[in-house]
């Protein structure tokens, strides 16, 4: 087993501690077809859950709490990656280290408010999921403000990607709760 299969098989653990474990209804590719089409980038939420292998046996529950581990997980190797970016930099260019440290920051934040939505679909306080999910897709926005408080400091593009990608991941998280209600 993969280690983002185990990560995923933890998440759900914690998210639904108290679950039978019969609690995985078989959900075919008609659950997970029908769950993303109520979700802003029905593609990437398709691909998503398809290419995780206990999406296969999960219910609409727990395809959110998969879609939130991708956005950990998006959020994670990207405050990895400024991380590095920050080691490699010059020593001289004092404003892109401060931006950079500020960005991993920003994106280690985005990961602990997905964790902690983790934790309220798992006691189904869907707002407040609701609410955490939306915040880890503000972070990036600090990030790139930070950019912009430097004239000289061009967003790199690849942090560009990197936003975008962890802000649809969080559309298509908070697309799959809205179908929960309450």
């Amino acid at each position: 087993m993969g280690s983002s299969t185990m990560f995923l098989l933890f998440l759900l653990t914690i998210a639904f501690p108290h679950q039978n474990p019969n609690f995985l209804v078989h959900a075919d590719s008609t659950l997970i077809q029908n769950t993303c089409k109520n979700t802003k980038y029905y593609g990437l939420c398709v691909s998503s859950l398809k290419s995780v292998p206990t999406s296969k046996n999960a219910d609409t529950k727990v395809l959110a709490v998969i879609m939130v581990g991708i956005g950990m997980a998006n959020a994670t190797a990207t405050s990895s990656y400024l991380s590095s970016q920050l080691v490699s930099s010059s020593k001289t260019d004092t404003n892109l280290k401060k931006v950079l440290k500020e960005c991993a920051v920003k994106y280690g934040y985005a990961g602990d408010a997905l964790q902690a939505s983790v934790q309220d679909l798992g006691s189904e306080s869907y707002d407040y999921a609701y609410m955490h999910i939306t915040a880890a897709a503000d972070y990036p926005n600090a990030c790139h403000n930070a950019f912009k408080r430097y004239p000289g400091l061009a967003y790199p593009p690849e942090l560009a990607t990197r936003e975008e990608g962890l802000k649809h991941i969080c559309d298509v998280a908070l697309g799959i709760i809205d179908n929960f209600g309450g």
